[in-house]
């Protein structure tokens, strides 16, 4: 079944990146001669409300499980994203010690902890054990659940929420009525949510496929979610345009009647820009498999011709998109032998689909690759500068997206 807003069938499928196991699914080496479940990964549109999504083929419990290999903290640029977004938004709602703040998918605390050092009460809310486990080591009250309207309520009997921050969680979520309401349940009467995500404007401008995956039900944009919105009274009062995830959104968000919350021109601005880019056409979705099908073949002819000359191409960045992007593409060990990754959670592992070995940074330096293809491309800039040794001896790196692209 489509876990879908609008009620009407979504007849329109835009996007199929063929079967593909969940990106995050990392294999022990014992596991590589059994079998593997792939799942088909189809990006659909409805054609009365415009919202992007696949269907739930693998279920978010079971995605979401106790052995989560995602750890947010493993990423500078990241830590440093959080803490600024903490400083901004302390000054810009005036929160004090006496406000509440709830964090919805807080992973190992990466954000939280800087609501903790300002002692600014907290709470997070993380389905995933042991990143939950890793945000409870740094003092942040965790609670390991899924959240709804079920948990909302029970929360809201003790303390409703001044900010209820979302960091790419709103695309996670099947079923988006109830995550909505619950929202709307926690959310005190002058309170903020702030809901960031990939703006599917930036995927389809920029050929950003492999965002796509199955932990991912939602794709959006402001032109399809402000009704989600409305029907829940809650209005979008302020939108940012950030460059996170290769172009985000962060959406200010409050009770309709909050006169305290004036509808700001970055709103209509948004809209502008989705509309002119043809978001709101069926044919705009209709040509972009076009885009997907050139970065394939560019990638794989790179590869291929770096076969044929005895040049070595590894991999850094054991990331969900980076395995979307293999696991379509069909690259294997043998254009591909290894991925750096500087995760410990991930190191010693095997990417899903493709069996590629995850391997620790020490490799690169001792094999020395003459090229290092970036798969989270997002962080080209915060790996160019960790692996800036590569040009000592004539090593250069590769950016897949959104057309390959060599970096000396």
């Amino acid at each position: 079944m489509i876990c879908r807003f609008d009620k009407k069938p979504i007849e329109t499928e835009f996007l199929d990146l063929f079967n593909s196991p969940p990106s995050n699914s990392f294999l022990a080496e014992e596991d590589l001669d059994k079998p593997e479940v792939f799942y088909p990964l189809k990006l659909y549109v409805s054609e009365r409300t415009f919202l992007v999504q696949l269907e739930e083929y693998k279920k978010a419990g079971e995605i979401f499980d106790h052995d989560y290999v995602y750890f947010s903290s493993y990423s500078s640029s990241w830590l440093d994203h959080a803490k600024t977004y903490v400083e901004k938004i302390v000054d810009t709602l005036n929160l004090t010690q006496d406000s509440f703040v709830v964090e919805i998918a807080s992973n190992d605390g990466y954000l939280l902890r800087n609501f903790v050092s300002k002692q600014i009460p907290c709470l997070g809310i993380e389905p995933t054990a042991n990143t939950a486990a890793a945000a409870e080591k740094l003092g942040i009250r965790t609670i390991t659940k899924f959240f709804g309207k079920n948990l909302a309520n029970e929360l809201a009997e003790d303390k409703k929420a001044d900010l209820i921050i979302g960091n790419n969680v709103f695309a996670h979520v099947p079923d988006i009525n109830d995550f909505v309401s619950g929202l709307k349940t926690l959310l005190s009467e002058k309170g903020t949510i702030n809901l960031e995500f990939p703006h599917l404007l930036c995927l389809m401008r920029e050929g950003q496929f492999d965002t796509v995956y199955h932990e991912h039900f939602w794709y959006f944009s402001l032109y399809a979610l402000l009704p989600v919105f409305e029907a829940h009274d809650l209005f979008v009062y302020d939108v940012e345009q950030l460059k996170t995830h290769g172009g985000s959104l962060r959406l200010y968000i409050a009770h309709n009647g909050d006169t305290s919350k004036k509808t700001l021109p970055s709103v209509g601005n948004t809209l502008d820009e989705e509309i002119k880019f043809g978001l709101n056409k069926l044919s705009t979705y209709r040509e972009f498999p076009k885009k997907v099908l050139n970065i394939k073949l560019q990638l794989l002819e790179f590869l291929v011709d770096c076969k044929k000359h005895n040049k070595t191409v590894y991999g850094y960045g054991a990331a969900a998109k980076g395995n979307t992007l293999l696991n379509y593409c069909g690259v294997k060990q043998d254009l591909l032998p290894k991925v750096i990754d500087a995760s410990p959670h991930k190191i010693g592992k095997f990417l899903p689909g493709s069996h590629i070995p995850v391997v620790a940074e020490s490799e690169i330096k001792k094999d020395q690759p003459d090229y290092i293809l970036i798969l989270p491309w997002n962080l080209q800039t915060e790996i160019t500068d960790q692996l800036s040794y590569i040009k000592s001896w004539g090593g250069q790196f590769i950016i897949p997206i959104p057309e390959l692209t060599v970096v000396k």
